[in-house]
């Protein structure tokens, strides 16, 4: 039997689990990697394609939160509701787990991009157009002027 009081024992005990945890936090917080230091390691094919997809992963994190927005409101159980198939049964294994249509999303980018390229364009058509007419107004150097 030892000769050292209860609470000595206990409190050498408490006082080791705490180093442990604490040792472990620490080491977790100055061992892992931040998303900026994870993402400047990529390589730069990587980087570029994580920076296209950006976009992507949001609209899919988004719907998601719809859905779960949507399942909690309902009565049912969680494994009943909401558009996602669950992987565990049978009837549901081949439904579609994209949440989010990945060529539709792709076409309306294009038609994105397309659309503010025909916008630049006609702001500067319009920009050439104003200066032309500015300059065709009473310049000397217009050629139709030469002939008055």
């Amino acid at each position: 039997m030892s000769t050292k009081p209860l609470w000595y024992r206990w409190a050498r005990v408490y006082f080791a689990g705490s180093c442990i945890i604490g040792s472990g936090v620490v080491l977790y917080i100055y061992t892992t990697p931040t998303d900026e230091q994870l993402i400047a390691q990529f390589s730069p094919e990587i980087r570029e394609e994580y920076e296209k997809n950006r976009e992507l992963r949001q609209k899919e994190q988004d719907e998601l939160m719809r859905i779960v927005r949507q399942t909690s409101q309902s009565k049912d159980p969680i494994w009943k509701t909401g558009p996602i198939g669950s992987p565990f049964e049978k009837e549901q294994r081949n439904l579609g787990q994209q949440l989010v249509d990945y060529e539709g999303f792709k076409r309306m980018k294009a038609a994105e991009a397309q659309k503010e390229e025909i916008e630049k364009a006609n702001e500067e058509l319009l920009e050439v157009v104003k200066i032309t007419s500015s300059a065709q107004k009473g310049s000397v150097w217009n050629p139709v002027n030469w002939f008055r």
